[in-house]
């Protein structure tokens, strides 16, 4: 199983990003995937997820409305559209499926 991340940089307050995560060794349409991040001194964070099958959406609340979760299983892509985003959006962020980890992908904005 690999879980391999990308789109990491550094925007400004208000800026818009957008993470990828390229998933390999598993059914990719099976699984749930999930973003988490984690913050510098703070415990992992559940950002968005999307469970198999019937794409059931969950966000954290300090990102929905802000943050889209989106699958391409032609590409086992599962992707992140980040809008709006804030200071206290930095962080690693990570790719989660069917018990592996991504190797995370910093995200850090600032003024």
């Amino acid at each position: 199983v690999q879980l391999v991340e990308s789109g990491r940089g550094f925007v400004q307050p208000g800026g818009s990003l957008r993470l990828s995560c390229v998933a390999s060794g598993f059914d990719f349409t099976t699984y749930t995937m999930s973003w988490v991040r984690q913050a510098p001194g703070k415990e992992r964070e559940l950002v968005a997820g999307i469970t198999g099958a019937i794409d059931h959406i969950q966000y954290g609340r300090s990102v929905e409305g802000r943050f889209t979760i989106s699958r391409d299983t032609d590409k086992n892509t599962l992707q992140l559209h980040m809008n709006n985003l804030k200071p206290e959006d930095t962080a690693v962020y990570y790719c989660f499926a069917y018990g592996h980890w991504g190797q995370g992908t910093q995200v850090t904005v600032s003024s």
